[in-house]
């Protein structure tokens, strides 16, 4: 990748990623009704965020956005990929498109909570604030597809009651069926890829593995990557575990720190009940606490 290129929906490689965000491109001035797709890259990665991408043009430029060429993101070299990027901001008049960034960080967070919100449930929720946001933004929505993600029949049925008088398509495969969920799956894709190959560590006197970090895919019998696990190994620090560009709540990630981490010792563990630590003590130690105890602490009544 060259560093001339520029990626408006990215942080370049100066600014870490601490937190989920979202670009729009310019907003396109033809008139509607509009069609959007949305599709998602970096579902099942355990490095990286994982990148919403919606593009949206009018319903009459349907045939023209056929000729530009958007398809499966997947499916398209990464040089191509790069030129489709690029077309997405070059016919402003019709074609808009915008991306929610979710960081590992908060992905983990989330399904980490006391309450979990699973990554399904993180990736609606970036969908919907994507449609709402570009609605918001004064475009005539009159059809949405959405490349599958679960039940295409129940989240159909969820994104209709949500979005009332604008035809919901859910399906397997949108990205290859509809041009417009082609476009969004380019924007998302080529965000995520550029994300990745320029990471700004954040943590102070981080040093990478030499290694690469590969396809981000550690295990799986179709997308297991040597290269990611092999990095992953390499990056653990027994004391601090892993840069926050990895996805702590991921199982990989889980079993390697059982494995090559020191293990801690929480206070209340054992038995113990950390309320009780602050109880008032008896005997010699009377009017202390056990925290008070433990760290040595006094009542200091002059200077």
């Amino acid at each position: 990748m060259s560093h001339s290129e520029v990626f408006p929906s990215t942080p370049g490689p100066s600014t870490p990623i601490t937190a989920s965000y979202t670009y729009h491109s310019a907003l396109p001035t033809a008139s509607g009704p509009y069609i959007l797709g949305v599709d998602e890259a970096g579902r099942g990665p355990v490095l990286g965020p994982l990148v919403y991408g919606v593009a949206y043009c009018p319903a009459s430029w349907q045939d023209d956005l056929g000729e530009l060429g958007f398809d499966d993101s997947k499916q398209l070299s990464a040089d191509t990929r790069s030129t489709l990027y690029e077309t997405l901001s070059s016919h402003q008049e019709n074609l808009g498109w915008a991306v929610r960034v979710l960081s590992p960080q908060n992905i983990s967070a989330g399904m980490l909570k006391g309450t979990p919100i699973n990554l399904n449930q993180q990736s609606k929720d970036a969908t919907i604030l994507l449609i709402r946001e570009v609605l918001d933004k004064g475009i005539d929505l009159s059809e949405i597809y959405v490349d599958a993600l679960g039940s295409t029949k129940d989240y159909g049925e969820y994104l209709t009651k949500l979005f009332p008088g604008i035809k919901i398509t859910v399906e397997t495969k949108a990205d290859s069926k509809y041009k417009i969920v082609g476009a969004a799956s380019v924007a998302a894709k080529k965000t995520r890829d550029v994300c990745i190959e320029t990471w700004c560590f954040e943590e102070s006197d981080y040093t990478p593995p030499a290694a690469g970090l590969g396809s981000g895919y550690p295990s799986g019998a179709f997308t297991f990557d040597p290269n990611t696990k092999d990095w992953l190994q390499a990056a653990v620090s027994p004391v601090f575990g892993f840069p926050k560009l990895v996805r702590f709540s991921w199982q990989t990630v889980k079993t390697i720190l059982e494995k090559r981490a020191h293990p801690v010792k929480w206070i209340d563990e054992d038995g113990e009940n950390l309320i009780d630590m602050f109880k008032t003590a008896q005997g010699l130690d009377k009017g202390r606490c056990g925290v008070a105890k433990d760290l040595h602490l006094a009542s200091v009544t002059s200077f």
